[in-house]
């Protein structure tokens, strides 16, 4: 029934304009089932159970629009919470996922990482931002838990490197000369926030960290933390860079 009603109202040029989308919402639905009563036959008026049919339809249709809402209201609140909880980092030491170092003007930086089982030899190796490999750090005996090794921001000849951004690998194998699980870690402190496409990402220095992505926050006691942060955040080790050359 009411899909004759429909082709006879378009039909005959009814209040919905052609200029509206496609899809049709719970107003156009409305509009449509107001028409059909008006253009009924009086002597044939539109079945009770059709009709109640159709108005079940409409409440179906209403609800549903209504939920729409509701979960684009619940998505806009959560980003708002998300925003906030970023912003609360600025000035917080993190721990991420991630392979990237930034080397500056001069000293050190440190590639971080975790061992799932204890290592019997590691091997970090740096790149610069085109991929291309600069130098490796080797060091012994690592046990389980987190570590970091320094790296002094010279090449495989002993050449200083240009300040700017790094990554690393690492490999890591035990006393059977099995490979070992590790985890390249990132650590920075957050100095500004980035609000884009609704996510929210936390920067430090030149790196932009996704918010999904950190995995540790911590409170900076002093500027001598900061410094260790920035450095190397670990005690040293015996290791050795391009293998002692």
């Amino acid at each position: 029934m009411i899909a004759n009603e429909i082709e006879s109202i378009t039909a005959g040029g009814s209040a919905l304009s052609s200029s509206r989308s496609n899809v049709l919402d719970k107003d156009d639905f409305l509009n449509l089932l107001v028409t059909q009563l008006q253009h009924q036959d009086p002597l044939n008026p539109t079945d009770s159970v059709e009709f109640t049919a159709q108005l079940a339809q409409f409440s179906s249709l209403e609800q549903l629009g209504n939920v729409n809402d509701n979960l684009s209201d619940l998505k806009n609140f959560q980003a708002s919470l998300n925003n906030s909880q970023a912003v609360s980092l600025i000035g917080k030491a993190i721990t991420a996922d991630g392979n990237a170092i930034e080397l500056g003007d001069r000293g050190s930086t440190a590639c971080h990482f975790e061992l799932d089982d204890d290592a019997a030899t590691v091997t970090v190796s740096i790149y610069d931002a085109t991929g291309k490999y600069i130098a490796k750090i080797e060091d012994e005996k690592l046990a389980a838990g987190k570590h970091s090794l320094s790296w002094d921001g010279t090449d495989s000849k002993g050449n200083r490197m240009a300040p700017g951004e790094y990554s690393f690998e690492l490999q890591a194998e035990d006393a059977a000369d099995q490979p070992v699980r590790a985890t390249t870690l990132f650590r920075g402190i957050v100095d500004r926030v980035v609000f884009e496409n609704n996510t929210s990402f936390l920067s430090s220095g030149n790196q932009r960290i996704a918010l999904g992505d950190v995995i540790e926050v911590a409170a900076l006691a002093d500027a001598q933390t900061a410094a260790q942060i920035a450095s190397v955040s670990a005690p040293p080790s015996n290791h050795m860079i391009n293998g002692g050359k």
